[in-house]
């Protein structure tokens, strides 16, 4: 389904490689001023730019500063789920998401990728619980607000999903295929 496929890749884009230069790779968690303030820098960009080369480049730098935010053994343990995720092996990788997010609850993108995992499982509410907790962490997080959207409609919830979609492109107004996701959602549910 073509809708599902593109929330998917903006709930989490697994095994993407970082944006960053040599040396750029953000060494400490955003809730340190220097990232918080380079985060800020790049959504200015994400809303502030008409090249999409430029805000695909910044939505991939923060995409990178929100996978780093943990220490080095957490991005170690989440680039293994991811890699498990991606070859459906989610026996490998709920037992290292679960540890991530028991050991470092701050770490965002881990609650991210196990919201993505319980997504792809079909595990919907344990989905929306994640997703929660990863927006309550980082409010701007456009990838879990696009796949609450997927969560949502799936749930048969259209108008709640579209809500959070919406949300989501006024984050990032760049999110690949989510203005065509809100549109085919309201040709099917025209009431919305």
């Amino acid at each position: 389904m073509r809708y599902g496929s593109c929330i998917l890749l903006g709930f989490a884009l697994l095994g993407t490689s970082p944006a960053w230069a040599a040396g750029d790779v953000p060494s400490q968690p955003t809730r340190h001023a220097e990232y918080a303030e380079k985060l800020d820098q790049l959504f200015g960009t994400l809303h502030g730019t008409q090249d999409l080369g430029e805000a695909q480049s910044a939505e991939a730098k923060i995409r990178a500063i929100w996978s780093h935010d943990s220490t080095d053994d957490g991005v170690q343990l989440l680039a293994q789920a991811s890699l498990a995720m991606q070859v459906g092996d989610f026996k490998t990788a709920e037992p290292l998401l679960d540890k991530l997010v028991q050991d470092q609850p701050e770490f965002s993108e881990a609650w991210n990728r196990r919201a993505t995992m319980y997504y792809m499982q079909g595990r919907f509410k344990e989905s929306l619980a994640d997703i929660a907790k990863v927006l309550a962490l980082e409010p701007r997080h456009f990838g879990a607000l696009s796949g609450k959207g997927a969560v949502l409609r799936a749930l048969g919830k259209p108008a709640e999903a579209l809500v959070a979609m919406k949300e989501a492109l006024t984050i990032d107004p760049n999110i690949a295929g989510l203005k065509d996701a809100i549109e085919e959602l309201q040709k099917t549910q025209p009431e919305l």
